[in-house]
Formats: C-alpha cells, sequence, structure tokens
C-alpha cells in the first residue's frame, strides 16, 4: 500500500470521537496513531488496524498478526472484539462505515484538495476514467488514477487488486497524490464500494452516471438494489456535481431523482446539455462533431470504435470541460486518446482479419461489444467467450444468447471458473441454444482461442471476450498464468 510521506499522526482518543465509538480502554489520549491499515500484512509501527467482518472471515482473526506487526490498537464490531487481547479496540456497530469516516480524516481529506473525479456504471467506467486520464495529462495537468486496470500517481502505475480500493487504501493513496502535486484524482467508483461504504469520508467535484445493465447481482439482490446502490453516490455526502447519461432508462432516472446539479449527456438527444452533432465512423475510427454547454463545439478524429465508446468519449469531454480544460486543447487531444488496456485492445501481427480482446462480461456489454465489431467489417465476427464461476448465475444464460445473437461465429469457453465446474457453468451459458457448426462449446480457453483464429479468413474479426486485462484464470483457488492478448498473438502466429 502507498503512503505520503508526510507525517499525519493524530490521536486515537481523537479518531474515536469522530468515529463515535466506544473503547476497550478508558487511556486513549497517550497513543499517538501513525497509520491506519486494514490488512494485517499491510501494518506498519504505530497503525490502527481495522478488522472487518467478511463473508468468510473476521478481520479480528488477523489481529494478533496485525498487533505482533506494530498495531497499537483495532477498530472492530462486538464479535471482533471479543477476539483482540493485548490493545485498544474501539467497537463500532458500523465499523466499515467507521473506517472510511476515519481513513479520511487521519489523512485530512486529501480528495478535497484534489479535483476528484468519480465514474461509477455497470460498463464503461474504465474507458471513461482512462480517457480523462489521459485529457489532464496531455493538457498538462498532473493527475492520479484509480481503478480496474491499474493506479497512475503521475508516471508511476501499479497494478490494481479491486476497481475501488478500501477505505483506509482510498484515502492513503489520495494523501499520495496530493502530496506529490496532482491536480485531479480520477476514478472508478463499484457499487461493491459504495454499499461496503468504502468511499465514506470521500467527496468528488464531479460524479459520472454511464449506464445500468444486469451484473453483480450474486451482490445485490435485484436490479433495484443495485441501482439504489449506484444513486447513493449522486448526493452532496459525496459530490457537488453530476454528468449523467441519458440514453440509459437508469440514467433517465437518476437525472430526474438525484439532489445534485445535472449536466446531462446524450448520443442523439440534442436536447441534451452535451450531444455528438454527426459521428461519421470508417475502419479507422471516426470524426466527431461534439456539441456542449454554451454552444461549445468540439471537432476532432477519434480511433475509438463502437457506439459505447463514443458515450465514453463524451462523458470524458465533458467532465474534463467542467473541470476548467480548454474545449480547443481537447479537440487537438482527441486523436491521440487511446482507451483503457483490455477494452477493444488490437492485437495485430500483420494478419488479414482483425483480432481484438475485451473485458464484456455483462449481457449488455456483450451485446454492444459485438455490436461494435459488426460495423468495423464486412466479413464474419467470430467471438470467444466464457462466465466467471461463483459469480451471478443469472446472466449466463443471457450472455450466451448475446453471443449468439451478436457473432456469426460463437465459441463458448471458461473464464474463470474459481471453485466450479467449467462444464457446468457452460451448460447453462447454452441453454435452450442450439450449438451449430462452425461454432462450438470448447472448455479450454487456450483452444477456444486458437479455434476462432483457425477459422478467421480476410476481412474477418476475432473477438476474445470476458478477461480483457487480466493475466491469470483462477481455478480452483489457484491463479494460472493467462493473458487473452498473449494466447492470441500465439495463435495468430501459429496460423500464419
Amino acid at each position: 500500500m502507498q503512503r505520503p510521506i508526510t507525517s499525519h499522526q493524530k490521536k486515537l482518543s481523537a479518531l474515536c470521537a469522530i468515529v463515535g465509538a466506544e473503547s476497550t480502554s478508558k487511556d486513549l489520549e497517550s497513543i499517538e496513531l501513525s497509520g491506519i491499515a486494514q490488512a494485517s500484512q499491510s501494518v506498519l509501527p504505530g497503525d490502527l488496524f481495522i478488522a472487518l467482518p467478511g463473508e468468510k472471515f473476521h478481520g479480528a482473526q488477523f489481529a494478533s498478526d496485525a498487533i505482533s506487526r506494530g498495531a497499537v490498537a483495532v477498530l472492530t464490531d462486538a464479535n471482533g472484539a471479543k477476539e483482540i487481547k493485548g490493545v485498544p479496540v474501539l467497537i463500532s456497530t458500523n465499523p466499515r462505515r467507521a473506517a472510511g469516516i476515519a481513513s479520511a480524516w487521519f489523512y485530512s481529506e486529501p480528495m478535497r484538495d484534489l479535483y476528484s473525479v468519480g465514474v461509477t456504471g455497470t460498463n464503461g467506467k474504465t474507458t471513461v476514467t482512462t480517457l480523462l486520464h489521459q485529457i489532464m495529462t496531455a493538457a498538462g495537468r498532473d493527475s492520479g488514477l484509480i481503478g480496474t486496470v491499474e493506479t497512475r500517481i503521475g508516471v508511476e502505475s501499479i497494478a490494481s487488486k479491486r476497481t475501488t480500493p478500501e477505505s483506509s487504501d482510498l484515502q492513503a493513496l489520495s494523501a499520495v497524490m496530493r502530496e506529490r502535486h496532482m491536480r485531479n484524482l480520477i476514478m472508478e467508483v463499484s457499487s461493491h464500494a459504495i454499499t461496503l461504504e468504502r468511499i465514506r469520508g470521500s467527496h468528488f467535484a464531479v460524479v459520472g452516471f454511464t449506464n445500468l445493465s444486469q451484473d453483480h447481482l450474486d451482490f445485490h439482490k435485484d436490479m433495484e438494489d443495485y441501482f439504489a446502490a449506484k444513486a447513493k453516490l449522486f448526493t452532496f455526502e459525496y459530490a457537488d456535481l453530476a454528468v449523467i447519461n441519458l440514453d440509459d432508462p437508469y440514467g433517465k432516472r437518476l437525472a430526474a431523482q438525484t439532489e445534485l446539479p445535472v449536466v446531462t449527456l446524450s448520443r442523439l438527444d440534442t436536447t441534451a446539455t452535451w450531444h455528438y452533432a454527426s459521428i461519421a465512423s470508417d475502419y479507422v475510427g471516426a470524426s466527431v462533431s461534439i456539441r456542449g454547454s454554451g454552444g461549445i463545439l468540439i471537432e476532432g478524429k477519434t480511433a475509438l470504435h463502437g457506439g459505447f465508446n463514443y458515450d465514453n468519449l463524451l462523458m470524458a469531454v465533458a467532465i474534463a470541460v467542467e473541470s476548467g480544460i480548454d474545449p480547443i486543447d481537447i479537440a487537438a487531444i482527441l486523436p491521440t486518446l487511446t482507451g483503457a488496456a483490455g477494452r477493444l485492445e488490437a492485437v495485430r501481427l500483420g494478419q488479414n482479419f482483425s483480432a481484438l480482446v475485451d473485458y464484456a462480461h455483462s449481457p449488455d456489454a456483450v451485446k454492444r461489444v459485438l455490436e461494435a465489431a459488426a460495423e468495423i467489417t464486412d466479413g464474419k465476427v467470430i467471438a470467444v467467450l466464457g462466465c466467471g464461476g461463483d459469480r451471478d448465475k443469472t446472466k449466463r444464460s443471457l450472455m450466451g444468447q448475446a453471443l449468439h445473437k451478436g457473432a456469426d461465429i460463437a465459441i463458448y469457453t471458461s473464464d474463470n471458473p474459481r471453485s466450479e465446474k467449467p462444464e457446468e457453468i457452460l451448460v447453462q451459458m447454452v441453454l435452450d441454444i442450439d450449438v451449430l457448426p462452425p461454432s462450438e462449446v470448447i472448455v479450454d480457453r487456450a483452444q477456444a482461442i486458437r479455434t476462432a483464429v483457425n477459422l478467421a479468413k480476410a476481412g474477418d474479426v476475432v473477438m476474445v471476450l470476458g478477461k480483457g486485462h487480466e493475466k491469470g484464470q483462477e481455478i480452483n483457488g489457484q491463479i494460472h498464468e493467462f493473458d487473452d492478448r498473449i494466447e492470441l498473438a500465439k495463435a495468430i502466429e501459429d496460423k500464419k
């Protein structure tokens, strides 16, 4: 975990009062905290260790390890407190909320000292934040980025473990960015992070909403619960301004109900604050004309493909202008924008067909990316897709149907089966689908990719979907090296 060099020592008694916790010790005034950690292996001497209840384990099980590493106190719930001895324990009825508030307070609310942008939605978060980070950087604004693929602090890149970090890590990273004189923080905000209160204590200048479609229903009880989680971000507690895509029905609902001032986006609706006057696409990208606040006109070329990517670009441009970047500069920057790793990422080895990798792992994302593939070819769309194990089972048949309808040749395969049997996942994927040759079910993902490539003819498009930027495949608790981009490249080399 990255931490600021600058000392942020604060008294345990003050933190206890801020979060409204009870304590097992009366002598808190003499204890100075030098940091906060939510993973025992990240604890440094002088830290407060936060022990949260989880699905499989309670963080209190790791308290002794944290204390051996130098933790001087523990924040937990009543159940966790029973397991901890040797240091003062702060007991909260909602330790997740307390962790967020404590972390933001400890680092003196670093996100308020940056122009912080949070983007949420089922699809597009990574691309919007990456595009916005690229615009900010090209415009001379040193910026931080936190998301699914990576965390960036200026030129430094750190691989991400989750889309939105735990609260102590999030606030520490923000403090590091402030310390290194970043002007902006651009980050993805997941529904898990909102629900689990990882962003409690955070504040954004702008929050963006891309879209909402079925995903994560293993975590949320239904789509209404999923939407309600996203909507929590669009309040004055968390933000000052909302930028919302009206082309999505949930976006229209959100724009109507949020208490925040709203800037609207639409690819087609010219009454939206930001919209396209024209899009002229070809095989290398598109020429676009974007209309915005006060009649602003931004014209230029983009290498991005697909309607959903034009939505992502529109949001990035709108937020960039709202942040004060000159539209003339943005027009010059447009042709340089590349999008995010593993999002319609091309693998080019001189072959006579297109080969792309994308992270699409929801029914709507699969539908959209296959539509984009069809736009860039007169040949066949050959697509490879699997569904992850130990995740939302209700979307598997929907993803299978999206592949069946959107691809000329559909190859059903494994994703990250995790603890499930890949064969059983595939049965659910192809439910009610007649898989007729040359479409096929192939359990081994590498072989599935190889089969797709071998079927490709000049002018076709091979799409490998689901894992995107990931560099491993999780099977029975073990992560094996596996990168769709590398496997695709190997298959192309062997075909040549």
